[in-house]
């Protein structure tokens, strides 16, 4: 049984280079939204995802339809956390392939109601917008319930030791931290993701109503 003090947020990074941006407005993000869920006594349990390490399995899912155990994992994770968090660098004023390769193997009504805070990094502003007409339309068209601050970094934002050197950015990481945590304060424990029920054994299948077995 899941513990009600607890929430589990999974962080998915779609940065391509090593260290990136990407990743490094996506665990500002999670710090943030880590310590208002424990200024609201939540202890919160956080997964990072890496999606350019599972670039290959992607492709391999999107060929065969089968994801492999690790990519299986990983989007089980996804599917059964309290929070999420979603950040991708913005390429021609849209999210990155490998972006939405990941989000096209997540069932369609997977993210349902699921608290999730959307984040991009880009060359420069002009690419902002891409929150509101990218990212957000995608995680909408998969039920997620999108916090209202989406936070976007530019290469200018960061200072030295990837210190953000703009105070607004700051005070935007902050504030929409604070609304992931008290959204997934707001809502119970999910639990782990069972991706298909328990199967009915072959011999029941055989027996008649009266005989077989209350499963509910």
């Amino acid at each position: 049984m899941t513990n009600p003090a607890t929430r589990s947020l999974v962080v998915v990074s779609a940065g391509i280079g090593q260290p990136s941006t990407t990743r490094l407005l996506a665990d500002r993000l999670s710090a943030a939204a880590e310590r208002h869920l424990v200024d609201a006594g939540v202890e919160p349990r956080v997964q990072v995802v890496e999606l350019r390490e599972h670039a290959q399995d992607l492709t391999n899912n999107l060929l065969t339809g089968f994801p492999s155990p690790k990519l299986e994992a990983v989007i089980d994770a996804v599917l059964g956390a309290d929070g999420l968090i979603a950040v991708s660098p913005i390429f021609s004023a849209s999210f990155s392939g490998l972006f939405k390769l990941f989000f096209d193997v997540i069932e369609r009504d997977g993210l349902a109601g699921m608290p999730t805070l959307i984040a991009a990094t880009g060359g420069t502003a002009r690419h902002s917008l891409a929150l509101e007409h990218a990212l957000r339309p995608l995680l909408a068209y998969l039920n997620a319930g999108a916090v209202p601050t989406g936070v976007y970094a530019a290469a200018d934002d960061w200072g030295s030791a990837g210190i953000p050197a703009d105070g607004s950015l700051v005070e935007r990481i902050d504030r929409a931290g604070r609304e992931l945590a008290v959204a997934m304060v707001a809502r119970e424990p999910r639990g782990a993701h069972v991706p298909f029920p328990e199967p009915i054994p072959f011999e029941e299948q055989f027996q008649s109503p009266k005989r077989r077995p209350d499963r509910a």
